[in-house]
Parts: structure tokens; sequence; C-alpha cells
């Protein structure tokens, strides 16, 4: 399968007017977004469980990335509630389940062979840091070689200069509204903006957003 696979183009997806598309297990239902190869891909989605849904044991071959949008994610190494961003690198292995249920943007086979971090972060327990431009917060999650994802708020109004991204931009916006000159995404929206794009952002109303920068290729693959 190749869904959005050419990352030459820009991409913008409203997730809240997708269907859940069953997954191989029960319970389990995602929405793809990006997607190079079949049940075993790199790909970006929204994946959500089912009260006491579970997944397979499985190992990471490239590495899985998820920010846990809704409810509680489960595994053998603990729970990980909304605000939590988990990094687990190549090799990595475990058995997800939910009791409650849950919603999570995941990112698998996208890691470098080096970025061996394994981690994850409560948000909602962490302090945001001065941005780059008044009204702006961030607070970093992770960053190698050149790849960098972080969550920024931006409080209403704020305006950030127009700059261009070498190794593009991602962007899941988690609540209000975030705009550019092409438009504005409210929460839910999906962008990915390829290698040296350039945008105007602001915020009228203020937002909070995941951001991933510096990880898509310079040419398409």
């Amino acid at each position: 399968m190749r869904l959005n696979a050419d990352f030459s183009k820009r991409v913008v997806i409203d997730t809240n007017a997708m269907l859940w598309e069953d997954s191989p297990m029960p319970g389990v239902q995602r929405r793809k977004l990006d997607r190079v190869g079949n049940e075993v891909a790199r790909a970006t989605s929204l994946v959500k469980y089912d009260p006491d849904s579970y997944f397979s044991a499985h190992t990471h071959g490239g590495g899985e990335e998820f920010f846990v949008l809704e409810g509680v994610f489960s595994d053998e190494h603990g729970d990980y509630p909304a605000g939590t961003y988990v990094r687990n690198p190549i090799g990595t292995s475990h058995t997800p389940h939910s009791k409650n249920g849950c919603v999570i943007f995941v990112k698998l086979h996208q890691f470098d062979e080096e970025d061996r971090a394994q981690f994850h972060i409560n948000t909602a327990d962490s302090p945001f840091l001065p941005g780059s431009a008044p009204g702006l917060t961030v607070l970093p999650l992770h960053s190698h070689a050149g790849e960098s994802c972080a969550l920024v708020r931006w409080a209403p109004g704020t305006v950030f200069t127009p700059h261009r991204h070498y190794g593009g931009e991602e962007i899941l916006v988690l609540d209000g509204v975030f705009s550019d000159e092409n438009g504005d995404y409210p929460k839910g929206t999906w962008l990915r903006s390829p290698h040296m794009s350039l945008h105007h952002p602001f915020s009228k109303e203020g937002c909070l957003i995941y951001v991933k920068t510096g990880h898509l290729p310079a040419e398409n693959s």
C-alpha cells in the first residue's frame, strides 16, 4: 500500500472526518494518514482501542513513536494516560492493551538506527519553556540527528515569522485552531509539509500542536 507516500507533496487531513478501519485485532481500529507497505509498514496513523482490547505482542523492527490523545494506553511496562509521549526504538517489544479504551497518534518504522533512546514523558506534568517568538511556549520531546519533536502552545493572536522547513514539518493540532496563509486547521487536523516548504503560521484564538521537523526526505523515495 502507498498512501500519501509522495513526501514532496503537502498533505492536509481533517482526521475527524475519516472513518475508522478495522485492524487485524478485534477492538482495534485505525485512521491511516500515510503508509508505505502493507501490515508491516512505514506508517503514520491514529489508532483506537476499545475497552478491554489488546494487540498481539510484537517487536518494533523500525521503531515506534506515539502520543496518547484520549484515555489510557497500557502495556507490560506501564500505563500511559492522555498527554503521554512514548518512544520505543528499533528492537523493543511489547503487548499493548487498554482497559477503558484510548486513542493514540502513532508513527512506525521511522527511526534512525542510531536513535536508541527509550522513554516516555507525561506532558501534563512537564513545564513549557519560552519559545522563539512572543506568545509561543514549547515543551521539547525529543531530538536526534536534525530531527526534533515538541509540543508548542500558541497564545491567542500569536504570529510567527515566515520560515522554511529543512527536512519538512509534520503537525497534529491537539487543541484550538492553527493557521497559516493557506487556511485554518482546527483540532484533529494533520498536516505534512515537505522539505524546504515555506509558510507563515499564526493562531487567532490560540492552539496546542504536536510538531515534528527535520524527518522527511529531501527527495521523494
